[in-house]
């Protein structure tokens, strides 16, 4: 065990040496230096909107790829559920111990129900260096569980009085499934199974190799952002910090728990409480700058991608495998 916990620390640090996350702390720390660079409102929003059409696309045409298998239905159905029910639940905790405001708060729930595309791939890295086996639908799964968690936000957010209300506003369905961040994500997802690899091969360079660079500057603002709303009220205190490293174990505690009682693999219930426990920095933010544009954007993306993403890395995936190990004997 000490000797994957090395192993990991080693893969963590060259994580957080990436590109994407380096521009996030170079808008951060210009922001606290209060520099005016900016990146246009409409500049960030396009960024988003592409962001999103990016990874909605590519998991379709990977859930394309795998076919509807028995393992891919139980695993997706799992995760649908998960990155549906997470939000509402982590909702009433931020309320009720982090004090934040209503629509902060459902933002906020929205990344740890959604996923984080790098956690994943660090967890995958991980299972492969200590050869664990996993099933490559997994990435479908990925890609599954970004939108129900934001489309949840959304119905949190629009209720009448708090999470709990089961009375919607009848326009709030509307609202919530033709919004134009769900829009995107859903439409490019369904538009990725229908094309496949056919369809990926026209879009490669658009949704492949430009994605980093338009990650880097999407993360470049939102470090800005996080930075100046942090500075300017500050919200962030020991039981917001506590959330985002509590949450995770406990997502993924539920996520092990369900897995084994569907039958899957170690491997596969080891990336599916990774998933569970990680926090998205990008779809999310993407999605919330759009939908919830009166959300604090300091306290969701300094908890998502300044606490959780590197406690996953550093500590969370090989403990939810150690975690797997234990359960499966």
């Amino acid at each position: 065990m000490l000797e994957s916990l090395g192993s990991v620390g080693a893969g963590a640090a060259a994580n957080l040496l990436t590109p994407a996350v380096l521009f996030f702390a170079l808008g951060a720390i210009a922001g606290w230096l209060k520099s005016d660079l900016t990146v246009p409102e409409q500049v960030a929003k396009t960024l988003a909107l592409y962001l999103m059409l990016c990874i909605g696309f590519k998991g379709g045409v990977e859930a394309r790829v795998s076919g509807l298998t028995p393992d891919l239905l139980s695993a997706g159905g799992l995760g649908l559920v998960l990155s549906f029910a997470a939000p509402f639940a982590a909702y009433l905790a931020l309320r009720a111990f982090g004090a934040l405001d209503r629509v902060t708060a459902a933002a906020t729930a929205a990344h740890y129900g959604s996923v984080s595309v790098v956690t994943f791939a660090a967890g995958s890295e991980y299972l492969r260096g200590i050869g664990v086996e996993f099933g490559g639908y997994m990435a479908a799964v990925l890609a599954l569980m970004e939108t129900p968690a934001i489309l949840a936000a959304l119905l949190i957010a629009g209720s009448r009085d708090s999470a709990a209300e089961t009375r919607l506003k009848p326009t709030l369905w509307r609202e919530v499934f033709l919004n134009g961040a769900a829009v995107v994500l859903v439409g490019s997802f369904i538009i990725g199974v229908i094309t496949g690899e056919r369809g990926m091969e026209r879009l490669d360079v658009f949704v492949g190799a430009l994605f980093q660079g338009a990650l880097c500057l999407f993360l470049l603002d939102m470090g800005l952002v996080a930075s100046r709303r942090i500075a300017e009220a500050p919200k962030l205190n020991w039981r917001l910090i506590a959330f985002a490293v509590a949450w995770p174990l406990l997502s993924a505690a539920i996520a092990l728990a369900a897995s084994a009682g569907l039958g899957l693999s170690i491997g596969d219930a080891s990336l599916m409480a990774i998933l569970a426990a990680s926090a998205s920095y990008i779809a999310a933010p993407a999605a919330m700058r759009i939908a919830l544009p009166k959300a604090d954007a300091g306290v969701y993306l300094s908890l998502s991608l300044g606490v959780t993403f590197p406690f996953n890395l550093l500590v969370g995936i090989p403990l939810y495998y150690a975690a797997a190990r234990l359960l499966y004997g």
